[in-house]
């Protein structure tokens, strides 16, 4: 995305106080909307996710022939095609979602036709190949362009694959799963490090018979799909801002309802944990395999202490990372962040412009290709930040804007409605100053 020069000026809070509920994960509704279109039946979800992402993974299901409304209140609707798509004569545009693009690609390679999927800048500059390669080798005709977007499809028959994933990636494990449903013979896909497995899940629960291991997932041939209700539990993605938030401030203390807590996801509250923040989980329960509970997070004391990011940790915190960079110098020892790398293919750079960032702040960071190393005990000023049109950079330095000394000017701040549109009004609504 390019950047632009909306600001929002964040002035230092002195706590955080409040009780919430945030809108549907992302994740989650990107393959609920995703299953719901391929389906026999309308499905129907309450919470769907209001970020822009997943209005582009909608808009390319109605593209492909499911009928779809959307209410006032959050809810959706789809009605599935029952296996079929329609091939439609213009490209499938993803917007800003990888996770569109590359699961999309996946559900589109076994059906007739020619399919083209399209992106944002942004989007046009991240790497496909990790989808191309095994989905070619089930049988798919796919062109890229340069190892990116436009990325063009030509569907038919596909074979079942036993497949180990290069790169630890959700999204991968889903387009191949999702091929899997229109292939012959069952599809496997193994992990050298568990990554989310909403995609597991939410075919699991549409009816597909899933056989997990400790590092793989089988589909089995012949799935049929049927409609689902669901209410989506709030994004812990989302979430991580405000929580880090609330850990920073002696006497805060945050709530937040009905909050995705599924096991693959929730490793935020194990660092917050990790780092002294008091964390209390109540309410859990089910849903379609997902669960959800209410959180309840205050700030020590003493302060936060330290942690190291490395290894499996990674993966499983790679939306999080940002704004667990951005609280790092008001911790105590500090963070470590290591084994990261794919940070440095999202919407942008992560790791440089967290870095570059950091800095602006007056921060004392070392970037390393895989992470950074950032001291504890820093004061940090006010500044004028650069996310670049990167929706999860913008978010995370307004939390380090909240302990910084003087007013920081964020620069694009509308980015925030790519994963989050009520970022910045939810923050002003918790923070006192």
């Amino acid at each position: 995305m390019e950047t632009t020069l909306t600001e929002r000026r964040i002035s230092p809070a002195r706590t955080l106080l409040g009780s919430l509920q945030l809108p549907g994960d992302k994740s989650i509704s990107h393959r609920y909307g995703m299953l719901a279109a391929y389906a026999d039946g309308s499905s129907s979800f309450t919470n769907f996710s209001t970020g822009a992402d997943c209005a582009s993974t909608l808009s390319c299901m109605e593209a492909l022939g499911a009928t779809v409304t959307r209410d006032k209140d959050g809810s959706v609707e789809v009605v599935g095609r029952g296996g079929h798509f329609d091939a439609p004569t213009f490209a499938l545009d993803c917007g800003n979602s990888g996770s569109t693009m590359r699961m999309a690609s996946g559900l589109v390679a076994g059906q007739d036709g020619e399919y083209t999927l399209i992106g944002d800048p942004s989007l046009s500059r991240r790497p496909m190949e990790r989808i191309r390669k095994p989905l070619t080798a089930m049988g798919a005709r796919i062109a890229l362009t340069d190892g990116h977007a436009p990325i063009h499809i030509e569907g038919g028959n596909l074979k079942g694959i036993d497949y180990t994933t290069t790169i630890p990636s959700a999204q991968v494990k889903t387009s191949l799963l999702f091929a899997g449903l229109k292939a012959k013979g069952s599809t496997t896909v193994r992990e050298s490090l568990r990554t989310r497995d909403h995609g597991e899940l939410a075919l699991k629960a549409f009816g597909a018979k899933i056989e997990r291991t400790a590092n793989s997932v089988t589909l089995a041939e012949g799935a049929e799909l049927h409609a689902i209700n669901a209410a989506i539990p709030g994004d812990i993605s989302s979430a991580a801002f405000f929580l880090c938030a609330a850990a920073l401030f002696p006497d805060s203390s945050l709530v937040l309802n009905k909050l995705g807590l599924n096991p693959t996801r929730a490793t935020l509250l194990d660092i917050l944990t990790t780092l002294g923040a008091r964390v209390n989980v109540l309410d859990l329960e089910e849903k379609h395999g997902e669960l959800s509970g209410t959180v309840h997070v205050s700030a020590p004391k003493e302060g936060l202490g330290t942690v190291d990011i490395c290894g499996s940790l990674s993966p499983q915190l790679i939306d999080e990372i940002p704004v667990l960079a951005a609280i790092a110098p008001y911790t105590h020892g500090g963070i470590r962040i290591r084994d990261a790398r794919e940070l440095r293919v999202k919407e942008s750079d992560r790791i440089a412009l967290t870095v570059q960032n950091l800095r602006a702040m007056g921060a004392e960071v070392t970037e390393h290709e895989d992470g950074m190393d950032i001291p504890g005990n820093q004061k940090l000023h006010g500044a004028t930040i650069d996310p670049a049109g990167d929706h999860r950079i913008a978010m995370a330095f307004a939390i380090a804007a909240l302990k910084a000394e003087g007013d920081t000017n964020i620069l694009g701040a509308e980015a925030a409605s790519i994963s989050f549109p009520e970022f910045w009004q939810i923050l002003d609504s918790i923070t006192e100053r």
